[in-house]
C-alpha cells in the first residue's frame, strides 16, 4: 500500500470517528447554501421509538380489561389500543413535518405560537367548546380525538421564552425589562391553567420558563426572587384549596384508613402494584391492579403497571432511558449555544426541562415520592395531544442537531 493510499485511508477513518460527523446521512437541510445531506442523532430517535413502542404495549395491557367496568361498558377491549395507535401515527406525521421546518422559521413563529396557545386556553374554558372530564375542563373535542391546549402551551412556552431571551439578551440584568414581562406572561398562562384546573401543567410550564431564564443568564438575585415568589404562589394555591390540601395530607399518611379509601386511593394501589412486581415482575399482562383497583392505570399511573408486570428491571430501564434522553437533549442544546445559535439552544434545553421535569413528577407520584398530580408519563401514557406534541418537540431537537451538524461541516449559518 503506497503513501497516497494510506493517506486516503487515514482521512476516511478520521471522518468516520469525528463526533460531529454522522455515520449515516438521512435528511437534507435546505438553507442559503447548496443542499447538503447531513444526519441526526439516530440513537436518540431509536430511544424515542423504543419508549413509544413500550408505551403502546403497556397501554394495551393496562386498558384491555376496562370494558368489564360499567363506566366503559360500551367500549371494546382494544378501544384504547386503536386510539393510541392513531395518536402515534399522527405524532409521527407531525414530527416529520416539524423536522422539515428550519429553526429560523420557528424563531419567527414563536410569539405567534404563544398567542395561539393563550387563545386556545381561553377557548377551552368556554362552555360548549371545552369538554369536562372528572370535573376538569381541559379538552377541545375534534371528532377523532380531544385536543388539550396545555400540551401546545408547553412547546409554545419553550419557544417563546427562548425567543424572549434572545431579544432581551442585552438587558438580561434588568428586572423590569427582562424578568418582569416574562413573569407577567407566566402569570397569565397560570391563571388560565388553574381555571381548568390543571396545576400539573402549570408547574411544568413554570419549570420551562424559569429554567430558560436561568440558562439564558438573567441576574442571579432577581432570578432567586422570582423563584421564591413562584414557590410562594404555589404553596398559597395549595393552602387555599381544600381539595389540594387534602391531597397533601393524604400523601403524608396514605395508609390511614380514611386516606387509603379516599384521596390516597390511587397512591396506595400504585404502591401495591410496585410491591407485587418485585424484581422481575409478574409477567406481561399479569397485573392485578389494572383490574379496576387502580383508576386511570393507562394514563397517569402507567408506570405502576410497568412495575407490576415488568418489575424493578422494567422500571429501571424506563428511568435510564429518560435520563439518557434528557441528557442528550441538553448536550445538543449546549452545542447549539456554543455555535452562537442561542434560540435553538435554549429551545432545546427548554424541551429537555419539559420532558425531564414531567417524567420526574409522574414517576415521583407513582412511587409515592410526590403528591398525586395529573401528569402523564411522556411518550408512554395514553393521551393523543401529549404524544403528538411531545413527538413534535423531540423533532425540533433533532432539527437543531441536524443544523448543528451542518454548521460543523461548513454549511449553513449561525442565528446570531
Amino acid at each position: 500500500m503506497n503513501a497516497n493510499a494510506l493517506g486516503r485511508l487515514g482521512d476516511w477513518w478520521s471522518r468516520r470517528t469525528r463526533a460531529d460527523v454522522p455515520v449515516r446521512n438521512w435528511t437534507a437541510i435546505s438553507s442559503g447554501t447548496p443542499t447538503r445531506w447531513v444526519g441526526f442523532d439516530e440513537l436518540l430517535a431509536w430511544v424515542v421509538a423504543g419508549l413509544l413502542s413500550l408505551g403502546l404495549v403497556m397501554v394495551y395491557s393496562a386498558s384491555v380489561q376496562l370494558p368489564d367496568n360499567p363506566k366503559y361498558v360500551n367500549y371494546t377491549s382494544n378501544y384504547f389500543l386503536m386510539r393510541h395507535i392513531l395518536s402515534i401515527t399522527l405524532a409521527i406525521v407531525a414530527a416529520c413535518v416539524t423536522l422539515a421546518i428550519p429553526m429560523r422559521t420557528w424563531e419567527k413563529m414563536a410569539p405567534w405560537l404563544f398567542v395561539a396557545a393563550l387563545l386556545l386556553l381561553v377557548m377551552v374554558l368556554i362552555p360548549g367548546i371545552g369538554r369536562v372530564v372528572n370535573r376538569s375542563r381541559r379538552w377541545i373535542p375534534l371528532g377523532v380525538m380531544n385536543f388539550q391546549p396545555s400540551e401546545l402551551a408547553k412547546l409554545a412556552m419553550a419557544m417563546y421564552a427562548a425567543n424572549y431571551m434572545v431579544r432581551k439578551m442585552d438587558v438580561k440584568e434588568s428586572f423590569t425589562r427582562a424578568v418582569l414581562p416574562m413573569a407577567i406572561a407566566l402569570g397569565v398562562i397560570g391563571l388560565l391553567l388553574l381555571a381548568e384546573p390543571d396545576m400539573g401543567a402549570f408547574i411544568v410550564i413554570a419549570l420551562i420558563a424559569v429554567g430558560i431564564l436561568f440558562l439564558g443568564g438573567v441576574n442571579g438575585k432577581v432570578f432567586a426572587i422570582m423563584v421564591a415568589t413562584l414557590l410562594g404562589a404555589l404553596l398559597s394555591i395549595i393552602w387555599l384549596s381544600p381539595i389540594r390540601w387534602q391531597r397533601i395530607k393524604a400523601f403524608w399518611n396514605p395508609w390511614d384508613e380514611a386516606n387509603a379509601m379516599g384521596k390516597a386511593y390511587q397512591l396506595t394501589h400504585s404502591l401495591i402494584a410496585f410491591g407485587r412486581g418485585e424484581v422481575f415482575g409478574q409477567g406481561l399482562g399479569q397485573s392485578v391492579e389494572k383490574l379496576h383497583y387502580l383508576p386511570e392505570a393507562h394514563t397517569d399511573f402507567l408506570l405502576a403497571i410497568i412495575g407490576e408486570e415488568l418489575g424493578l428491571l422494567g422500571v429501571l430501564a424506563v428511568i435510564l432511558a429518560f435520563f439518557w434522553m434528557v441528557r442528550r437533549i441538553f448536550i445538543i442544546g449546549r452545542q447549539a449555544i456554543a455555535l452562537d445559535r442561542v434560540f435553538s439552544g435554549l429551545t432545546t434545553q427548554g424541551i429537555g426541562l419539559w420532558i425531564g421535569g414531567q417524567a420526574f413528577i409522574n414517576m415521583g407520584v407513582n412511587l409515592g415520592v410526590l403528591p398525586t398530580k395529573g401528569l402523564t408519563l411522556p411518550l408512554l401514557s395514553y393521551g393523543g395531544s401529549a404524544v403528538i406534541l411531545t413527538c413534535m418537540a423531540l423533532a425540533v431537537v433533532l432539527r437543531v442537531d441536524m443544523e448543528n451538524r451542518q454548521i460543523l461541516r461548513g454549511g449553513g449559518s449561525r442565528e446570531r
